[in-house]
């Protein structure tokens, strides 16, 4: 008889406010390269920081032509990656990505224990995850930030790293 398969599970019952996110930079010109393995060591620096609520942090690889590359994040809460996405370096590589992608497309998907989801997707060359079948819709006024679109409560952590009327003044 055939060993049976090791099945196991896990108990998130210690963390009930848990959200996952997953993001993604695609290359979409040539230019794109230079952008996307600047990236890589300032991410792996960021995690290495350790940031408060970061529980794991993995490396995906999404395809190699185009390169697509990406990872999955687990965070305690909300607040601890809003906190952590307002912040420097964070900010900064936001900042300069939304006046230049560099070639390149970014796009993240979150997803919340405790129900609900939300995403964006800047200059994706082909549309992927929701909005392959879900209705499309411009980022902007309470589509602009991550904590509108998951309709989370409360007040921010911190202010968003591009302020809207700045970014389409």
């Amino acid at each position: 008889m055939p060993p049976r398969v090791d099945r196991r599970t896990v108990d998130l019952s210690a963390y009930p406010d848990l959200v996952v996110i997953y993001l993604g930079m695609r290359v979409n010109r040539l230019t794109g390269l230079k952008t996307l393995f600047g990236f890589g060591p300032k991410i792996a620096q960021s995690v290495e920081a350790q940031p408060d609520g970061l529980l794991l942090h993995e490396n995906l690889l999404w395809s190699l032509a185009p390169p697509h590359v990406g990872m999955r994040q687990y965070w305690r809460d909300f607040a601890s990656l809003e906190r952590w996405a307002r912040s420097d370096p964070h900010r900064e590589w936001w900042q300069r990505f939304l006046k230049d992608s560099g070639g390149t497309g970014f796009w993240h998907e979150t997803y919340f224990m405790r129900g609900g989801m939300e995403a964006v997707y800047d200059d994706m060359a082909n549309d992927l995850g929701f909005l392959r079948f879900a209705p499309q819709q411009p980022a902007r006024g309470p589509m602009y930030s991550s904590r509108n679109r998951a309709q989370q409560t409360g007040e921010p952590t911190a202010p968003l790293p591009v302020d809207e009327t700045r970014y389409y003044s």
